[in-house]
């Protein structure tokens, strides 16, 4: 769930008489895929065999060579994939290279569960940006932090680090420069282990993010910026940040722009953790797919921060439906996942 990026995440099992005489997962991109990692144990158990995978067989060479041909080879006689490859240079490929070969397929089953698995790596291959999710962490009056910017702690220290697990998973964490000045966050990974530190990307249209910023602590964040100033793209670059210009007419950076670069630069999965004014854009540019919420059992009133800066609704139609995909406690504050209808 960590590690794979930008590759989608796949396991195998090879079953043979009833017995698992293989299993293996795919756990870096450039190393082995999980049919191989499979084929590896079960050695020459694998003839005749049945493979179950969670997705279509790759045909292409890529890093590591195609796994359908390595199917083949081995002479396993049927392979079962959850759901077929996005990837244009895989879809359908694979399973019709091990038909024409004579391997018995099927594909299809448990398809949901493997989509909600790879739910980033679908997204970067058929909409050409990450899937976005926005976590949020706010009391229970849907506020996000005083009115002066404070807001440590809001929620409890468990789902701080539930969190974590959601940065972990994630290819990028995105904020914006209002949080940068108000928390000067690191955006890392420290609740949960993992061998890799999501990218940390900004938006500052003006470029006002100073170099002594602790986000830009060990270099490689991008910042999308809207002008272009050569001085501070400059003392940015020297502390490792890479500045991309990307503004719209109203001198704010190209959020739609912004997505189909972070999809450039293979990205899957996006963990927004900014403030009601990025947030609000986001969702007004209709890039949130889903929403992370922990909500806090306490009152900050009407003049604290909210969630969103959006504008006035004067009629109930015009909101914005969510479905709830789970609700569950963690620790005291109450953790919400809802996906935009």
């Amino acid at each position: 769930m960590y590690t794979t990026s930008p590759n989608p995440r796949v396991g195998c099992i090879i079953v043979r008489e009833g017995k698992v005489i293989g299993q293996g997962w795919h756990e870096r991109a450039g190393q082995p895929h999980a049919e191989i990692n499979a084929l590896n144990m079960a050695g020459e158990k694998a003839r005749g065999a049945t493979v179950y995978v969670t997705l279509e067989p790759c045909n292409h060479q890529g890093q590591t060579g195609p796994c359908a041909e390595s199917l083949i080879k081995s002479g396993v006689a049927r392979v079962v994939a959850a759901m077929r490859d996005p990837n244009p240079l895989v879809k359908g490929g694979g399973l019709g290279k091990l038909k024409q070969a004579g391997v018995q397929t099927e594909c299809g089953i448990l398809e949901n569960e493997a989509r909600e698995l790879n739910i980033g790596f679908i997204s970067r291959m058929t909409r050409g940006r990450p899937w976005v999710r926005m976590k949020i962490a706010a009391s229970l009056d849907g506020k996000t932090a005083l009115n002066n910017g404070k807001s440590r702690w809001i929620t409890g220290e468990p789902a701080r680090q539930d969190a974590h697990h959601w940065r972990a998973r994630s290819c990028a964490v995105l904020t914006g420069i209002g949080t940068i000045r108000d928390d000067d966050p690191q955006l890392t990974v420290r609740h949960v282990k993992t061998s890799r530190q999501p990218l940390r990307v900004v938006v500052d249209s003006k470029l006002e993010i100073l170099p002594s910023a602790r986000v830009l602590l060990g270099g490689g964040v991008l910042i999308f910026c809207a002008v272009d100033d050569e001085t501070r793209i400059s003392r940015l670059s020297d502390v490792g940040a890479k500045v991309i210009i990307l503004p719209n007419q109203e001198g704010k950076v190209e959020l739609g722009q912004m997505m189909a670069s972070l999809a450039k630069f293979e990205v899957n999965e996006v963990l927004v953790e900014g403030g009601f004014r990025l947030n609000g854009s986001l969702l007004k540019a209709g890039l949130v797919d889903e929403l992370l919420l922990y909500l806090a059992p306490h009152l900050l009133g009407d003049n604290a921060r909210g969630m969103f800066d959006l504008p006035e609704l004067t009629e109930l139609a015009g909101w914005r439906e969510l479905k709830v995909l789970d609700l569950r406690m963690v620790g005291q504050d109450m953790r919400v996942l809802a996906r935009f209808a």
